[in-house]
């Protein structure tokens, strides 16, 4: 049965606590991270790591901050500002990169980080970076399109190789083209291949032999060399040349997915130019499989003296860097804090903004406003309904008094006749005598005149 407590007196999961003298220890959540995160750096002292880059962020403290993930797990990583400002491409969401860096654990949080002091995209330096935009760049224009490609002729009457004439190139050209069919002439352009003028002479080259169009094919040598090296054949114009060449092309640059077919070495190149391709083969796999086991052993070798010397380096700036963690976590923090501080006195000042505009003298004069219309217009109704009410005996008085006006009778037709000079009103014929002076008072004026005879019922008197 094992002991269920460690060297040290800790308890062990799976024994008995009560067992012995000894009592368990109880770790705190500090005291364990803090063993977690000795465990973690002890043992990834310095690791290489390749992955996608997800979720980045560059807060003011200009560290990067971001999630190295594959197809299976993820792992944060930050790389800060001192080695992310020798970083010669800028990180991107989505973007594969090689970094190394150190395990460490930020123990606020109890998580576990890479921390990267190298990056770089995954498997290209900065010429690789340009060779591939500009690679990008002409397959959006269509140069790389596979069915404008054509075939290269199963046995070309002429071939027309453009390469150095002093490098081991032609050589080796002529030495398989010789080999496999020698019958094929061969018309060797002379050109540079790197250096100033080089991608003019090659572009040069291209444009003669079309031409002449005399060759079935050309094969574009370059010899080996770095990307720095090949740049004349990274070119967008030779590019273009190839392009537009009616004579089918061979090469492996930029240029090589403008050719109508890649081949990774001129003597491939001249294998692949005449029949038995499974020598073609059987050397890629030979050179590729070689380059591999090279690249592993070196590769190997530099991480084991990498290791040896990460273990025997101290790195007095760790301290440094937690602290920056750190600031940027408690800046994360305040942020927040303030933001939900500021949310909350701004909804409690548009509560008193809205209170305070329910009361104030603008609206409640408003409100009076209406009222007193409302009043006024109440009053006006209640005068009216008392002026009608009071004044309709009124206008019945004064209707029956019209009525009685003589002046009323007048202007129906009637008139009152006066005698003169007494004026005396004038009811019966016997009131008056011939050439009697009287006075006819009519709705308008009044008529003098002279009595010339009176009648009484019907009959005249003088």
């Amino acid at each position: 049965m094992p002991d269920p407590f460690d060297d040290s007196g800790d308890f062990i999961a799976g024994g008995n606590p009560d067992a012995g003298s000894r009592t368990r220890t109880i770790l705190s959540v500090s005291e364990l991270t803090r063993r977690i995160r000795t465990l973690l750096e002890n043992n990834f002292p310095f690791v290489w790591v390749c992955g996608e880059v997800s979720n980045l962020r560059i807060p003011g403290s200009g560290h990067l901050y971001f999630t190295l993930k594959d197809e299976k797990a993820q792992v944060a990583a930050v790389m800060f500002r001192g080695q992310n400002r020798q970083l010669t491409f800028s990180p991107a969401d989505g973007m594969s990169v090689v970094g190394l860096g150190r395990i460490g654990v930020y123990e606020p949080r109890g998580t576990y980080q890479i921390i990267l002091e190298y990056l770089e995209p995954a498997g290209i330096g900065a010429l690789q970076i340009a060779f591939e935009r500009l690679k990008q760049k002409l397959a959006d224009a269509g140069l790389f399109d596979e069915r404008r490609k054509r075939r290269l002729p199963f046995w070309p009457r002429k071939i027309g190789i453009v390469t150095s004439p002093t490098g081991a190139v032609v050589h080796d050209i002529i030495t398989v083209t010789g080999r496999r069919c020698p019958a094929i002439p061969l018309e060797i352009v002379a050109v540079k291949v790197q250096g100033p003028g080089a991608e003019d002479e090659i572009c040069g080259a291209l444009a003669l032999l079309n031409q002449r169009a005399d060759c079935d094919v050309i094969i574009l040598a370059r010899g080996g060399g770095s990307l720095e090296d090949l740049q004349a054949f990274n070119s967008e114009r030779l590019a273009m040349a190839i392009f537009d060449s009616r004579i089918p092309v061979v090469d492996f640059t930029i240029a090589d997915f403008v050719a109508d077919l890649r081949a990774p070495t001129p003597s491939a190149a001249a294998e692949i130019t005449v029949p038995d391709r499974l020598e073609l083969v059987r050397r890629i796999l030979e050179t590729t499989l070689k380059l591999k086991n090279e690249l592993f052993n070196r590769i190997t070798k530099n991480k084991k003296e990498l290791s040896t010397l990460s273990a025997r380096l101290k790195h007095p700036k760790r301290r440094i860097q937690e602290l920056w963690l750190r600031v940027d976590d408690l800046q994360g923090r305040l942020l927040r804090l303030q933001s939900a501080y500021l949310r909350r006195k701004k909804e409690h000042l548009d509560g008193i903004r809205r209170r305070l505009m329910h009361v104030s003298p603008a609206v409640q004069c408003e409100k009076f406003k209406i009222k007193l219309i409302y009043k006024i217009e109440k009053l006006f109704n209640s005068i009216y309904k008392i002026i009608s009410m009071k004044t309709s005996p009124y206008r019945e008085a004064a209707a029956r008094l019209a009525s009685l006006d003589p002046m009323a009778i007048l202007r129906r037709g009637y008139s009152v006749t006066r005698r003169l000079p007494d004026q005396a009103v004038v009811t019966d014929p016997g009131q008056v005598a011939v050439d009697q002076a009287i006075e006819v008072m009519v709705f308008r004026g009044t008529i003098r005149a002279d009595v010339k005879g009176v009648m009484r019922h019907g009959k005249e008197e003088f």
